[in-house]
């Protein structure tokens, strides 16, 4: 990753994200953000450390597989969509956890020097029967390089505490 994450591409939350809860997640919310810039040497070296398969860390055999040239991990893909749904999405102040995701796709591959975006699209939004000082998100991301074709699929899940909470 070589270019920071920039700020959203398109209308955002009423609220800044700095100052959200679970009230301001309303379902049918659609947002972008990006981008990153991924290179030839972070992939490589992304590779290296977390997924050291040869379509990954070797141009050469790459050219030759079944992709006919290097791309980056899911994880890394993956990676990339969590920095720019940390840094615009998930809430500053009332994000508690996450529970985890569902269906995560890869969908086509991310080669060197395509630049990632993501589409958040906020599915569902319900409090908690158990604890109503807090609410569970549920977001479809889309991950999107600069041609707009998605990448990455998946939904996330994260526990928000509501206005009134604090």
């Amino acid at each position: 990753m070589t270019t920071p994450p920039t700020s959203a591409l398109g209308l955002d939350f009423n609220t800044p994200v700095q100052e959200s809860y679970f009230e301001d997640y309303a379902p049918g919310s659609t947002y972008t953000y990006g981008s990153v810039t991924l290179t030839e040497e972070g992939i490589l070296r992304f590779a290296g450390e977390f997924d050291p398969q040869s379509v990954h860390t070797d141009p050469a055999a790459a050219a030759e597989g079944p992709f006919k040239g290097l791309i980056a991990s899911g994880w890394h893909t993956a990676s990339v969509m969590m920095r720019l749904y940390a840094d615009h999405y998930v809430s500053k102040v009332a994000s508690l956890a996450s529970p985890g995701v569902d269906e995560l796709r890869w969908v086509q591959p991310v080669r060197p020097g395509d630049s990632l975006s993501i589409r958040t699209t906020t599915k569902a939004a319900r409090l908690s029967r158990s604890k109503p000082d807090r609410g569970l998100v549920h977001t479809d991301i889309e991950v999107l390089n600069q041609r707009g074709e998605v990448v990455l699929t998946l939904t996330a899940m994260n526990l928000l505490r509501g206005r009134d909470a604090d």
